[in-house]
């Protein structure tokens, strides 16, 4: 049985928030796994300043789980490799995304400390027929073989509603150590903090923001309830995005911009933090497809890589999965209305310094 603590140094990371991206996959024309651009990402998201990946996540496809496709391995695999090989390699949070049954779970678990993932992000997806207490027994199981992230994720894309009692009963288990909340809505989200606030173990659980229509706001808004007469705070220290899987190191300059501010308590900044938190929102239901029940969600994401030379093309391993009608002029719209919110001149530079340090003998067709 593998090692299920949580290293200290990255228990200390996680507490104090980082931006974690949700890593896409890379994909041939044929859809045949792009081992060299999913490594490029791999060593974008490290050269951007993000603190962490979560890979085997949405963004990463969850077909990839499928027998006949067979990716996860893979896909973790190559991250684990370009972290490893990396200078930040001993700070950076690698956390695997965790599905399925308690068998497939525990599986995907063990795989994930394989390669030396952190911790585990534990989907209820796909699990509707479940109790709320199957699944906390479901997690506790899981528990016993990695640390795990929570993760709250909304119905639109496959998740669940979950009471309070529910989050209630996670937060008492005691290798949780984050929660991802997802829950695009303002009264599921109060659930979970309300009962991470109740809890015992309040301190020693990091809130991650997952509500990609809400990043700002979420960042910079004190959580605060009375609890037996006590008023408790807690705030969401950092994000696992699949929005901060694009334009990532403007995500990583904002997020760092709002910890100091914050640190610093210099509130009169949060108007424009606020007003820079829509424009985001506008980028993002570009991207994520809001008006089509997110339909073009990775898609979406894909296009953007692929403008930037970060991926090839924004192939999907659905055929069916593509950009909905009307998004690529969105997409159009909110890169030419936001260019202080994208990262073109960076990716740019960071690409010919890659080409320079893993090709230095190559011409430009190696990343095109």
């Amino acid at each position: 049985m593998p090692d299920t603590n949580l290293h200290p140094d990255i228990k200390k990371r996680l507490l104090q928030g980082v931006v974690i991206p949700a890593h896409p996959l890379a994909l041939t024309i044929d859809r045949i796994l792009d081992e060299y651009h999913q490594r490029l990402l791999t060593r974008y998201y490290i050269a951007c300043g993000a603190g962490g990946i979560a890979v085997g996540v949405h963004t990463t496809q969850f077909e990839i789980r499928h027998p006949e496709i067979n990716l996860l391995k893979p896909v973790l695999k190559l991250a684990a490799e370009e972290i490893d090989h990396s200078t930040v390699r001993e700070s950076f949070i690698k956390v695997a995304g965790i599905c399925g049954s308690i068998v497939q779970a525990k599986e995907e678990a063990l795989l994930a400390k394989e390669y030396g993932y952190h911790l585990g992000l534990l989907s209820n997806g796909g699990l509707n027929s479940l109790s709320e207490k199957q699944l906390i027994e479901r997690a506790e199981k899981i528990a016993e073989v990695i640390p795990v992230f929570g993760f709250y994720l909304q119905p639109a894309v496959g998740g669940r509603i979950l009471s309070y009692d529910y989050w209630k009963d996670f937060v008492a288990i005691p290798n949780v150590h984050a929660i991802k909340i997802a829950a695009f809505n303002r009264y599921h989200t109060l659930d979970v903090i309300r009962a991470v606030c109740a809890s015992e173990r309040k301190d020693g659980i990091a809130l991650y923001t997952g509500n990609d229509d809400n990043i700002i706001a979420d960042l910079l808004t004190p959580y605060r309830f009375n609890i037996n007469g006590q008023l408790l705070e807690k705030y969401m220290v950092g994000g696992l995005l699949g929005h901060w899987a694009v334009w990532t190191r403007s995500a990583v300059d904002i997020f760092n911009e709002i910890k100091n501010a914050i640190n610093k308590k210099e509130f009169d900044t949060i108007e424009n933090f606020l007003c820079k938190g829509i424009s985001i929102t506008d980028m993002n239901a570009a991207i994520f497809d809001p008006s089509n029940n997110f339909n073009g969600c990775i898609p979406g994401i894909n296009e953007i890589l692929s403008r930037q030379k970060l991926l090839k093309g924004r192939w999907c391993l659905n055929p069916e999965e593509d950009l909905s009608q009307g998004q690529m002029e969105e997409i159009d719209r909110v890169s030419a209305a936001y260019p202080e919110l994208i990262d073109d001149d960076f990716v740019n530079k960071f690409l010919d310094a890659d080409r320079l340090r893993f090709h230095p003998n190559s011409g430009p067709e190696v990343i095109n």
